[in-house]
């Protein structure tokens, strides 16, 4: 249970700066696209997993972490369209890259654990 506590406050500040970064981007109409994809994808990674908190089934609590991946690999896209597109400084963006990068790391380990503990219940 810890490890799940942890990463769901990791989770939890991770939405918090992306909604930062977001709010910082330039009022274009660029910026604010990359903000909406950005802002959509990266709160939607501690939402899924909260979701998956509340599963009616090991393939539920399975598919929502999934979920959760898909969108933690497309906030570090954004993240990434971000930097290269120079709309925020280097410097601020690269934690949070990193971040979205361990984040990736921690949800694909969970989804492949959750699998493991389904194949040897079903």
């Amino acid at each position: 249970m810890p490890a799940q506590v942890d990463l769901r406050e990791r989770l939890l500040s991770f939405g918090v700066r992306i909604t930062k970064v977001v709010e910082s981007l330039p009022k274009t109409s660029v910026g604010r696209t990359l903000g909406d994809q950005l802002l959509r994808s990266g709160l939607s990674v501690g939402a899924n997993f909260e979701e998956a908190q509340a599963a009616e089934s090991r393939a539920d609590f399975v598919h929502k972490l999934q979920i959760a991946l898909k969108e933690a690999r497309e906030a570090n896209y954004w993240l990434c369209v971000v930097d290269r597109a120079a709309k925020l400084p280097h410097q601020r963006l690269v934690p949070l890259v990193d971040e979205s990068v361990q984040v990736v790391a921690m949800l694909s380990k969970a989804v492949a654990t959750a699998k493991g503990k389904a194949k040897t219940r079903g």
